[in-house]
């Protein structure tokens, strides 16, 4: 049985992935600071597969790190806004603390290490891009993804695999759920409010994945020849979920059988881009098992169960960390 530790692990996508690679047979180790609460996590938390270490990716023992086969270091600061927060820490965490946990992972005998990234490294592009395109990062976040997978890629021998997984925006359900994600918080508006937000001016392209096709990316990742991975970038998502925001308003609305009524808000976003997905397919053939609308539905029949809260004030990413920084939280 090979042991995976996720960091992040009580994240968005890390507690979905916990559960999917645990399901998949392997033993985990979970670490996380879990700043967004544990009792969402009862799956997690309470499973014998799973090893749960409260611990800071820039500050662990690196004996965690014995007799781990892959790494998948999810820790991070998780949005533009909040790596905007304060950049200084956002450097710190997601570019030197996983830099950090790369390099300690390899003398430690660690196998395979997959670092998650984001398309917004992108930025704002004319055209499609692929992984060969020149990157555009305009924010911290993007910035220091790019920085961290540049010098993670260096790590790279025929005994350490590294490989880098460029996600697209990603939506549906999680535990830890995020409301800031562009579906999501769509959803969300229209739940509460009767309206879809948008963000001005609503023609900026985003590319757009579900998170158990992200669990699913990353197990393929995890379990490919290191001949087709190693030192390699893949984008995650796929060519026919690349949407103009306004349109995928559209499209939301429709998937959960509403009425589109929306609003403006914000200024008009920067960042654009369309991402070709092409290479994940033919190299892992990868293909995704969810789209855009079934996303929607399983968002908003989760709201309207109950079983997520609209108001839960952990779900948004930034305004959650102001409130953790203002009880004197050390982020």
């Amino acid at each position: 049985m090979k042991t995976v530790l996720i960091t992040g692990a009580g994240g968005y996508i890390g507690c979905r992935l916990v559960d999917y690679l645990q399901n998949k047979g392997y033993k985990i180790k979970a670490l996380d600071r879990f700043f967004f609460g544990k009792e969402r996590l009862q799956s997690i938390l309470k499973n014998s597969q799973v090893e749960v270490i409260e611990e800071d990716i820039r500050f662990f023992d690196p004996e965690i790190l014995k007799d781990v086969d892959v790494v998948i270091d999810l820790a991070a600061l998780s949005n533009d806004p909040a790596g905007e927060l304060d950049p200084v820490k956002t450097w710190s965490i997601n570019y030197l603390g996983r830099f950090r946990v790369a390099t300690l992972a390899k003398p430690m005998g660690v196998k395979r290490y997959v670092f998650p990234s984001s398309c917004s490294v992108y930025g704002f592009q004319e055209g499609v891009v692929s992984e060969n395109s020149p990157v555009n990062p305009l924010t911290t976040y993007a910035k220091a993804n790019y920085k961290a997978e540049v010098d993670i890629k260096r790590l790279a021998d025929k005994n350490y695999c590294v490989v880098i997984l460029r996600f697209a925006t990603v939506y549906g359900y999680s535990p830890r759920m995020r409301f800031d994600l562009a579906i999501n918080g769509m959803v969300r508006g229209f739940f509460k409010n009767g309206k879809i937000p948008i963000l001005r001016d609503g023609t900026q392209y985003r590319p757009f994945v579900h998170v158990m096709d992200v669990c699913k990316a990353i197990h393929l990742a995890m379990e490919a020849d290191d001949e087709k991975v190693n030192g390699e970038v893949f984008n995650v998502g796929s060519n026919e979920q690349n949407v103009q925001i306004f349109e995928l308003a559209q499209r939301v609305a429709n998937a959960i059988g509403v009425e589109f009524n929306y609003e403006w808000y914000g200024l008009p976003d920067h960042r654009s881009y369309r991402v070709n997905f092409s290479k994940i397919k033919e190299v892992l053939n990868f293909h995704p098992d969810y789209t855009i609308e079934d996303g929607a539905r399983e968002v908003y029949e989760a709201l309207k169960s109950g079983k997520l809260d609209p108001d839960d004030p952990a779900t948004i990413t930034v305004e959650w960390y102001k409130r953790l920084i203002s009880e004197g939280v050390m982020v």
